[in-house]
């Protein structure tokens, strides 16, 4: 018996991740990603895997790595008859995220993944090595079959608030492996060695000089799921002697994480505004106890308008009507970008742009990504001592090879042997 792998997709482009691995006729999953170039309406295939449907026996489950929509995004459109494998805290985030229409799985877990805690499916043995990463509740995955190993990275980085889980996964490593298949989203000719990388604490340093710099409102468009970029935001906000103002799907996605030191409602410093969509949604699906549970600590409009110079306000599309009452208020107001920059290119925040451009309001970036650089990807190659490694969530495997040893390149759906 061994253990046989294909990559459906990533081999060759960032995002979309989905691999199977099979052994003694039995299959799991890895991810189930929804590509990123994939418009937000646009209707993505499932990939050709024998199962998706319920209807193979031999399909055993899906593991989904964290709750990026590039790596759980197409898991809604299989069927119910197959198991998933996810976090706790992210498994509770998805189910929050769905009630918002803004991605989201809403079915119960097979099971729940939990730091270097293995479990078995059929022939496979899983063992979660929990990683420092921008998604909240992420994953590294090390499958053994057929006295083979493989240690698929999933999304990781070395510089986030959590960035002494990669160090304890240098010092206390599963090694050897036989395959390491390992992100290279940083492995690009444009970025240094550290993948051009801040460190959060270096993020919250900097918004914090452009906040205590502005003397009219702040505004920090970030994305609610990134929870190291909350606490981020929040620690820059305090720091600044401002209030840090939320909306309601980030308050509550704050609050499925399980964490009570996430900042969230209740916080000192911290104040949920409820958007008029939100309001509707929560009307339309008699949610009220949702915003009952945060009314001690809402803000209105009225006092946003009053108390602009006092606040760093969250920035989302839902917020331009309510500021554009206000425009006195723009006057003077700040925005910060804490998103991949590329994002202000895309179509989708074309009105976020505009807006920004018709009030004068200037924007800038204070970001750092969720990703290892090099530097960080060879240390962590060194500690598994792999057979192989094999590039998955790159746009550029052949430069794998100038940066490290023993590596196979394959396309997707040729499948090999670990």
């Amino acid at each position: 018996m061994s253990m046989r792998v294909l990559i459906h997709r990533g081999s060759h482009e960032i995002g979309g991740n989905c691999v199977e691995v099979e052994s003694g006729g039995a299959r799991i999953i890895l991810d189930l990603g929804r590509p990123l170039d994939a418009g937000p309406d646009e209707q993505v295939p499932l990939p050709p895997i024998s199962g998706l449907d319920g209807n193979d026996p031999s399909l055993l489950g899906l593991v989904i790595s964290h709750p990026h929509q590039d790596h759980y995004g197409l898991a809604s459109g299989i069927s119910e008859k197959v198991p998933i494998y996810i976090g706790e805290a992210a498994s509770n985030i998805l189910r929050q995220a769905a009630f918002f229409g803004i991605g989201g799985l809403t079915g119960t877990p097979a099971g729940l993944l939990r730091d270097r805690e293995p479990f078995e499916l059929g022939p496979f043995r899983i063992t979660p090595f929990l990683v420092d990463h921008s998604a909240f509740d992420a994953y590294s995955l090390l499958v053994e079959a057929g006295g083979r190993r493989l240690f698929y990275t999933g999304d990781f980085r070395a510089t986030g608030a959590k960035s002494a889980l990669f160090h304890r996964l240098l010092c206390d490593p599963p090694a050897p492996v036989d395959v390491l298949l390992m992100e290279g989203t940083h492995v690009r000719a444009e970025v240094g060695p550290d993948g051009g990388c801040k460190t959060e604490s270096q993020v919250a340093d900097a918004m914090a000089s452009t906040i205590m710099a502005s003397t009219g409102m702040v505004l920090v468009a970030y994305s609610g799921q990134n929870i190291d970029r909350l606490v981020s935001v929040f620690k820059a906000a305090r720091r600044s002697h401002r209030e840090l103002v939320v909306d309601l799907y980030t308050a509550l996605i704050a609050r499925a994480t399980g964490n009570l030191k996430i900042p969230q409602a209740g916080f000192d410093g911290l104040r949920v505004f409820v958007p008029q969509h939100h309001r509707v949604l929560i009307k339309k699906q008699g949610a009220f106890h949702l915003v009952e549970e945060i009314k001690d600590y809402r803000i209105f409009e009225t006092e946003i308008a009053a108390r602009a110079d006092e606040l760093v306000v969250t920035f989302r599309k839902s917020m331009e009507p309510v500021l554009a009452k206000h425009p006195a208020l723009l006057q003077r107001a700040t925005a910060i970008w804490s998103q991949w920059p590329g994002y202000l290119d895309m179509p989708s925040v074309a009105s976020t742009r505009d807006f920004c451009q018709r009030y004068g309001i200037s924007i800038t970036i204070q970001h750092t990504s969720g990703h290892a650089g090099i530097t960080d990807l060879q240390r962590l190659a060194k500690a598994l001592k792999p057979g192989r490694v094999v590039p998955i969530h790159t746009s550029v495997p052949e430069r794998f090879a100038r940066h490290f040893n023993n590596v196979a390149l394959f396309d997707d759906r040729v499948g090999w042997d670990a």
